[in-house]
This record gives structure tokens, sequence and C-alpha cells, in this order.
């Protein structure tokens, strides 16, 4: 009972109320008030057994308008298509002419198609549900004092919660800290502009939603800042569930009618909508304008055989001279139907669920069906570093302050957040002067040049001031948070951040001790955060007011890129003095920038990611605050020094750049690093080449660029760059924008990687946008096609891999059908040459027959082929093009050299059967039943309706791979003879669906009644042999074909390029041409 009251808030409740009401609304009680009467932590949050007491009692966090998944529309769906009403009409005919038999056959086609059909369908709706579940916008919670992101449905009242820009508010909150926080409200309130937040106000019982500024509403974007607070309200409880109604409105398909300005429309503009109207009902109908690309395409391809099936149909009639008879008429109908797709679309969507499937198994959330299609052809990857490239798990390995020297950190141990963890050394020189190279103990020794070992306590008493000023910056320009619970140390925030932090942590200067009390240990903190400028992507700092409790002085802290903060920068330090001494500041020089440069150049060597650190005392008229400007705030500043973070690269990322080099992908590193230090990394995952010092200067120079020398050119000067960069430093949002429209000039398919909210216009730009599911934020993930649940960059080189395998399998079961209806379609009407003494045809298949063909050799077979696993040499070929699809001249060919291969086959078994055993007797009348002298068409027949469903069915093996043999398609595998069982076997559905119509041949054969009266052939003995001979030149043929391919292939890949292009050596196939050294080897190559 408690939790369906809690699912529907009770008639009397009160805007601005909890699921269980407070003793007051929300925003009428301060933060601790609120906490305390949710009985909520605003430090650790909730248990996790809390959290399950509280999902129970007030139920999911959502507003019940999801529908889920609907049987009767999806039975509706199976009967109103295309397709099946093709069939209906086909039951129709043969009911309307009195072909009972034919009649009641295609009506048993038709109930089995929409019987499996809506199970399948009903599979692929429940995958797809569960998908849109696993896509659905998250939040970042505290529980038990970590920070763990959750979907916003399992948010429970009492939840503490942490909001950032970018992010969509999960529930109604009350907020506990809010630094310089607005939020757009406009789907609320109807206010267009974004509302400043203050956490420490209340307001009166009856203030409307506009002007509670201490609540964020669920549904509300993050614009600006960041923030902290309790929830207070979820589900319908929240002021956005209200208005769910209006949020739950369908979506219309009544095109409007065109008015003029007046407000008043002609006749004839009504009759346009409406004949708009119906074009697009019929259109949806028929599915050519719903669906992705390639479904669309699917759908027209449909109608165009299903024009190609009327005019079959008149050929048939017209070879009889236009009798209408009954078996005329139906063997036309049969015909027609035997170029209907009718399983196509359906196993489209079933293999694009399938794959959906497998892919969330691989970490990727696919948002948009259509990215399935486009995976496959990314010929670019554009990716950000830290977090995708790299673990994300940084650690502060070096410092440098001026006037006092460099530290260096060495970690003990595997706990990163462990600031007791880890050696210090320390060296009176500056990093320049020092050789970072790894020694032995003894040449250091020999060099006298090893640094020291020193406690953090020993280092801060040596140290006057500069060291306690540089880790006090480092401390509070910084939002991240780190502490030990229960033996644990545990840290939420940004990586960058929480090393910082960690580091200021090992000398006693964390953020959560300083912030609470002064150094004497009174209760007053020391220090009291005023104001927060968050990290801007454009200009690349972020800092901090805060003020010093003891003298009531203001100060800015700031932190940033180097080349943006000294840019800022007016003075430095030169000594260590003790504070509040004179003499030891010194003007910024243009030399003295350079001389900082060069020691950060010296640690972004060594792959390390550097920030600077500057302050600055505030005047004491200023009065700053979260409105101050920002620019009043980041300027005069001194200089404090450098803090060197090392994030490794993941294991997996170079293996995965070298997998896409090796799939014809080329990647692009895009990010916010120096260019030394993006440089290191991108070497050693593989996006530049090892051998950079055998590329020419100005192609090197080309590779590696910042943003703004990339930015300062012009489209024209972009286009005419020898190759467009590998990596971008200092990149931003719309340099990324920039870089994606370069590649489109260039012919480039685009996939993008993207966490921030400026992220968002070059992830709509792109042909596949990716965001981030752990550091993306909301904004992000919903401008993007496809989320990676684990931020990794080989994830998504899996989700390539499975994009192209299910561009393979589509391609496969499409030939597969197309090839068959060839065939069946060719059967037919050169069948319809032989004619008996009365002049009429003399068919080589009944309709029966016809109908069992298609009903048993296309629907399960294809669903099999949707599912195989990817051919071995997926990603060891170009990608493919989408402008020419699936459709390509290979395809066309194999479609019609297949289809007529088996007709041929089919007549010739026919005609043996009636002209070399059966004395050319085709009898009298024998398309109606088995008179007199039909004995012979009808075992010919059979013969023909053996070999035809035998060879469909054997297509299907056949084209699992379109270019090796069927005995081979493992090309490294010892069983010689014996692989091409272990193939089958694997893809066991598609193994028992060829098995189940390979059986199912023998009854309709063989039992007595179906086979004369329904089938209208009769059992046979000896033509086995025709049958069996006809099977093994099937397969010599189809082999044959793919022989005179693959050397067909091979020698134009010797012509074009020396070599066949997977044979090409990694450095070769992605640098050669601009690495020195490979041009004899190929023009040798190219002569054998």
């Amino acid at each position: 009972m408690a939790k369906k009251q809690g699912m529907q808030p009770p008639g009397g409740h009160v805007s601005g109320q909890s699921n269980w009401p407070l003793s007051r609304p929300a925003h009428a009680l301060t933060y601790d008030q609120v906490a305390a009467e949710l009985d909520a932590d605003i430090l650790s949050g909730l248990s996790a057994n809390e959290v399950k007491v509280r999902l129970e009692q007030y139920g999911k966090n959502d507003l019940g308008e999801e529908e889920g998944v609907q049987p009767l529309k999806i039975v509706i769906a199976q009967i109103a298509n295309a397709m099946t009403m093709v069939l209906i009409l086909a039951m129709a005919v043969s009911f309307g002419i009195k072909s009972w038999i034919e009649g009641g056959v295609v009506a048993a086609v038709i109930i089995l198609n929409i019987v499996v059909g809506f199970f399948q369908e009903y599979s692929a709706e429940k995958t797809m549900d569960s998908l849109r579940s696993l896509s659905s916008p998250t939040a970042t919670v505290v529980r038990g004092g970590e920070a763990i992101v959750v979907p916003s449905a399992e948010v429970v009242p009492g939840d503490l919660i942490e909001v950032k820009m970018g992010d969509t508010i999960p529930a109604d909150i009350r907020l506990i800290e809010a630094k310089n926080f607005e939020t757009d409200e406009a789907l609320l309130t109807g206010e267009s502009l974004p509302v400043r937040k203050r956490e420490n106000a209340t307001f009166e019982d009856n203030t409307g939603p506009g002007d509670r500024l201490n609540v964020a509403y669920s549904s509300s974007t993050v614009t600006k800042g960041r923030a902290k607070g309790i929830v207070f309200a979820t589900g319908t409880f929240t002021e956005i569930g209200a208005i769910a109604s209006a949020l739950n409105q369908k979506e219309r398909h009544v095109r409007p009618v065109k008015r003029k300005p007046n407000g008043k429309a002609g006749p004839h503009r009504y009759l346009e909508a409406y004949t708009l109207t119906l074009g697009d009902a019929i259109g949806r109908f028929l599915g050519v304008n719903v669906g992705t690309p390639l479904q669309r395409k699917l759908s027209k391809l449909a109608m165009v055989l299903f024009a190609i099936a009327v005019v079959c149909a008149i050929i048939v009639l017209g070879a009889n001279r236009f009798h209408t008879t009954q078996d005329v008429i139906i063997y036309a109908v049969a015909t027609g139907l035997s170029m209907i797709p009718a399983s196509l679309v359906v196993v489209l969507t079933i293999t694009m669920a399938a794959g959906t499937k497998r892919m969330v198994q691989r970490h990727v959330i696919v948002r948009n069906l259509k990215s399935l299609e486009a995976l496959g052809a990314v010929t670019d990857i554009c990716s950000d570093k830290t977090g995708t490239l790299t673990q994300g798990k940084m650690v502060a390995r070096g410092a440098w302050i001026p006037g006092l020297g460099t530290y260096t950190v060495e970690l003990t141990s595997s706990e990163p957040f462990n600031p007791t963890k880890g050696d210090v050394r320390f060296e009176a020189r500056e990093p320049h002067e020092i050789n970072f190279r790894p020694r032995s103990d003894k040449e250091e020794k020999e060099a006298g040049e090893k640094a020291h070992t020193f406690s953090p306590t020993e280092l801060l008493a040596s140290s006057k001031s500069r060291l306690q000023e540089f880790l006090t910056v480092a401390s509070l320009a910084n939002v991240a948070t780190v502490m030990e619970k229960e033996g644990a140390w545990i840290a939420r925030g940004d990586p960058t951040e929480i090393a910082i932090q960690v580091f200021a942590s090992r000398f006693g200067k964390n953020r959560l001790d300083i912030m609470k009390q002064d150094g004497s240990g009174n209760s007053t903190p020391e220090w009291k955060d005023v104001a927060e400028f968050p990290f801007d992507s454009d200009i690349k700092r972020m800092s901090v007011i805060v003020k010093n409790n003891s003298t009531g002085d203001h100060f800015a802290f700031t932190k940033g890129a180097v080349e943006r903060v000294i840019r800022v920068c007016n003075k430095y330090y030169t000594d260590d003095v003790p504070a509040g001494s004179e003499g030891s500041e010194a003007e910024m020089t243009d030399e003295f920038r350079d001389h900082i440069l060069s020691n950060m150049e010296v640690f972004a060597g060594l792959g390390l990611r550097v920030l600077a650190l500057a302050s600055r005392k505030l005047d004491a008229g200023m009065n700053p605050s979260e409105d101050t400007d920002r620019n009043e705030v980041e300027k005069d500043l001194t200089f404090l020094g450098l803090i060197g973070l090392y994030d490794p690269p993941r294991p997996e990322s170079a293996p995965a750049v070298r997998e896409c080099h090796e799939a014809g992908i080329s990647v692009h590193m895009l990010t916010g690093d120096h260019p030394e230090t993006a440089k290191a990394i991108a070497i050693e995952v593989g996006i530049l080449p090892k051998a950079m010092h055998r590329v020419s200067a100005d192609i090197a120079q080309a590779m590696v660029m910042t943003a703004a020398q990339f930015d300062a050119l012009s489209d024209a000067e972009v286009d005419d760059l020898p190759v467009l960069p590998l990596v971008i430093a200092r990149c931003a949002p719309r340099t990324k924008v920039r870089m994606i429209d370069a590649l489109h000039r260039r012919g480039k398919f685009v996939a993008m990687t993207g966490d921030g909210v400026n992220d968002s216009p070059s992830l709509r730009r792109a042909d596949v946008g990716i965001a981030m599911g752990q550091a993306g934020s909301d904004v992000a993930k919903d401008a993007s096609d496809i989320v990676l649940t684990d931020d990794n960059f080989a994830s998504i080189v899996a989700a390539i891999e499975e994009g192209r395998r299910i561009f393979d399998n589509i391609q496969k079961f499409v030939l597969h059908v197309l090839a068959e209806n060839v065939a069946q379609a060719a059967t037919l009407l050169v069948g319809l040459a032989f004619k008996d003494e009365s002049g009429l045809s003399v068919f080589p298949l009944a309709p029966v027959e016809i109908v069992w063909i298609i009903m048993i050799t296309s629907g399960l077979p294809d669903m099999g082929l949707g599912f195989e696993r990817a051919v071995p040499d997926i990603m060891r070929r170009p990608p493919h093009s989408l402008r020419t699809g699936i459709f390509t001249l290979e395809f066309l060919l194999d479609m019609v050299v297949y289809g007529f291969w088996i007709a041929a086959l089919c007549l010739s078994s026919f005609v043996l059967r009636v002209y070399a055993w059966g004395g050319g007797n085709l009898g009298n009348n024998c398309n109606d039943g088995l008179n007199e002298g039909c004995e012979t068409v009808f075992r010919a027949r059979a013969t023909t309706f053996a070999c035809l469903t035998w060879f469909a069915l054997f297509l299907a093996w056949e084209v699992v791979d379109v270019r090796r043999s069927f005995f081979r398609m493992q090309p490294g595998s010892k069983k010689y003879f014996t692989q091409w069982f272990y193939d089958v076997w694997r893809n066991k559905f598609l193994f028992w669906a060829i098995i189940f119509g390979f059986v199912s041949l023998f009854p309709t054969l063989y039992i007595p009644v179906i086979n004369t009266i329904v089938f209208k052939h009769t059992g046979i003995s000896w033509e086995w042999g025709i049958v069996f001979i006809a099977a093994g030149l099937f397969f010599a043929g189809v082999e044959a074909w793919k022989w005179a391919k693959r050397i067909f292939l091979r020698r134009r890949a010797r012509r074009t390029t020396g070599r066949v292009w997977k044979d090409m050596d990694i450095e070769e196939r992605v640098f050669g041409e601009y690495l020195s050294g490979y041009e004899s080897s190929e023009g040798a190559n190219g002569r054998d």
C-alpha cells in the first residue's frame, strides 16, 4: 500500500512538498531542516539499504507515461503492413476463384508469418525497451560517502545529488551548496533566462515555483556552475509531475494548413494539407517514410519488387493467351508472390535489435538506430584523450615552485587516492635542469644528482611560505573531495582535481580540513567560499574567490592551462620568504613567461598534463560575489608554480588504435592538453608514427597543431594542408566543429566523442556522435547517437566492429532473399515454355510448392544470417560506402549469378526428367491434377521442387562469407576437411533453420493426398540421383564464382597499391606516404 500511495500524489498535495509531507514546503525550510526531516546525511548521503527501503516505499522516480511494449500494437503492425496485405490479396484471389487448397495454404502462411513475426517483434521490442531504459537520463548521487551514477528513475527522497553544468536535474532538490549555479526552468515556468540559485535563502510557504531560488526542479537543465542538494520530491510529486499530461502529448501526423498572414486559407490549401496527410499515411503504411535510412530503402525495394511481381503475373497470363482458367490465375498469383520478399523488413528489425543488445554487452548504448548503419562506414574518429584514450585516474607526479625548487612524487602502491602512500623527492633545481631519464642508482650516484626523499612535514618546515601558499591554492581552487572512510581513502570529483587534492592532502592541506577550522584549532574555518568561476573550455581556467576569516581579506585563487594563466599574471615570487615580506615579488616579463614554458615543456615531454596555479589579493572595496565580473577577478595575478599530472594510457588503447588503422580508420586526438603532452601520449598509443623523425617537417607540423594554429587557418588553407592534424592540442569546442567540417570536405565519414555541454554542436555535426556515459553531461548524451558506458576508446572500436557485422549480415540476408527471388522468377517464367497438347503451359512448379518454398527457405534462415558472427577479416578492410550501401556492384553480380545458376539447375532437372527419361510426355491438363499421362510431369515437378528447396537453403550457408569458400571460411584453421562442419554448427539458429527446411521436404513428397492433391507432385525414387548431382553442381558453381572473385580482387589490388591492402604493414598503410623508405619497396611489389 505504501508503494501505491507513493506513486500518485494525494488530492491535497501542496506544491513544494515532499512525497512524505514535511512540516513546511522545502523552500520554506533551511537545508539542515529539510535534511533532518528526511533523515538525510548532507555529507555521506543515504546507505544502500535505506535507498532500497525508500524505493519500495515511494516508487520509481518517473512520471508514469512510459507505455512499454504493447502486444496489441505489434499484432496490428504484423497484419497491417504492405507485405501481409499482398498475401491477403493473394488469398482472396484464391478463394475468389474457388481454389480452396491454394487459398488455404496461403492463409496458413499468413497465420504462420503473423505468429512468428509477432514473437520475434515482441522480443525485439522488449530488447529495445530495455535499451531505452539504459539510455535514459542518469544522476550522480552520493551514497555511503561515494559518488555513483544511477538511472534517474532510481533516485529517492533524501538522496544527496551532485549536479554540474550540462546536467539535467533528476528530481526536485533543496540546494545545500550552489557555486555560480544557474538553471534553465523554461519548461516549467516559461522563464526564458537562466535562474541564479541561492542555497541559504528561505521563502514563504506560498511563494510561486519561479521565485523559489533555493530549489532546483526536475527536468530543468544546469546552464552554469555546480551544486549539491537533497532530493525532497520524486516522480509525480515534483513540480513537473503536476504538468506531466502536457509533456505526454502524442505526436500528430496531420499536415498543417498553410494560411495567409490574416489567418485565412483557401480551399486549395485544405485540399493540399489533406492530400499530403494521406500521402504520409500511405508512406507510413508502406514503410517508405519511417524507420532508418536502410529500412526506408528496403521498403522502397519491396515496392519495386511488387511492381515487378505484377509484371510477372501479366507475363504468365500472356504466355497462356490470357486464358483465365483457375490454374493459370493461381500460377500467375504464385509467380507474383515469388518476387515478394515478405520477411525482409521484419528480419532487418530483428537483426538491428539483436545488434543493439550485443553492443550493450560491449559497453555501447545505441540511442539512434540509424547510427548502426553509419558505424560501419566511419573513416575517421576524433577522440578526446583524458579518460577515453587514457585511464582518467590522474596522479600528481611533479610540481615546480619558482624560488623554491622541484617536487616529484613516486608512488609505492596502487592506491592513487591515498595521500599517505608514496615518496616525495625534492630538488632545489628547476625541471629543465634535471635529467628525468630513468637511471640506475649507480649512475645517479656518479652524477651526484640523486634527489633526496623527504617527509611532507620536513618539506613544510623547510619552506617559509611559498610551499604553503601553493598548497592552499591547490586545495581551494578545487571542488574535489578526498577523505578517509572506514580505513579506506575515497574521492569524488573530476580526476584532474582529485589528483591535485591528493597532492595537497599529502602535506595536510585537505580542503575538508582547512575549510572546517583555522590553524589554531578554533571552530571558525580559516577560509570561507565566496564565489566560484567554473572551468571554461574556451578560456581554460577556473577560479574561486575565498575569504580569510582571520583577516577579512578576499583572495582569488586560479588554476588552468599554463599559457592561459600566465597571460593574466603580472608578478611572480623569486624567493621563499615569510608571508608578508617585501622584496620577493618580481614583475612578470616575456622572458620569464618563456622560462615558465620551458619548464612546462619538460613536464609535458614526460607525458604529464601541466597546470599553472596563481593567486591575487582582491581590493578591499571590491565586495566580491558570484555576480562579480570574471574578467575583473582573473587579472593581475601572481604566478605560484606548476603542477604536473600523469594519466597513463589505457592498456587497451594502443591495440584499439592499431585495430582502427588495420580497418582503414584514421584516429585524431582532440585534447585540451599541451602539445608536447598530447604528442607523447599520441606516439605511445600509436596515433602518431613511432618514427616521427622520418616525417618531413611540413608534414610533422600539420600532424600536430594547436587549436590556435588550426583556427587561424581559413577553410581554403585547411583544405590545402598535406594531411589534416592527427593531434590538436588546447582544443576548444568550436575547433571540433571546424575539424568535422574539414573532414567532410575531404569526403570523410566522422565519429566524434564529447562529454561537455559545449560539445553538443560537434556531436550533432558528426556523422556519429559519441557521448561519454560516465563523465558526459546529459546535454551531450541527448545530442549523441551512441553512449559509451565505460568511456573507453576501445569500446568505440567495438561499436564499429559491431556496426560492420550488422551491415554485413543485412547484406547477406538481403542477397539470399533477392537471389532466391531471381531463381524462382526465372524458373517460373522460363517454365512457361513447356506446353502440353492444348497449348497451355505446364508449370515446372505448382503454386503451393512456390508458396511453401517462400515460407520454408526465407524467414528463419534469413533470421539466422542476421545472427551471424563477424567474418575473420572484418576489421582488416576499408570502411564501406554509405552512398552505395548494401547494393554494391559485387552484390548485384552475386544476386544475378546465384539466381540464374539455381534457375538453370532447376530447369535442367525438370528437362532431364521429362525429356531424357520421360519421352517428352507433358500429359494433358497436368496443372489441375494427376490425370492420365501426368506421372512424368508430377515426378519432374517433385525433382525440381527438391532442387529449388535445397539450393535455396544451401545458399544461406554459402553467403555466410561472400568471398571465402564455404569449406574454408576460417583461413588459419588446420582442420582442412572438417572446418566447414564447425562453421555451420557455430550458428545453431541458422543450422536448425536449414535442417528443418531440409527435412520438411520429405513429408510433402511422400505423404499420400498431400503430395498429389495439395502440392501436385508425387514421390520420387531414382530421381534423387538428379537432385544429388545438381546439388554437387550447385556447390561447384558457387565455389567457382567465389574463386574467380578472389583472383580478380587480388589482381586489382596489386595493380592499384602494389599489394593486397590487408597485407600491408600498418605503418606503411597509415603513414607510408609521409615516411621515407617505403617508396622503393612499394614499387618493387608493384612489379611482381
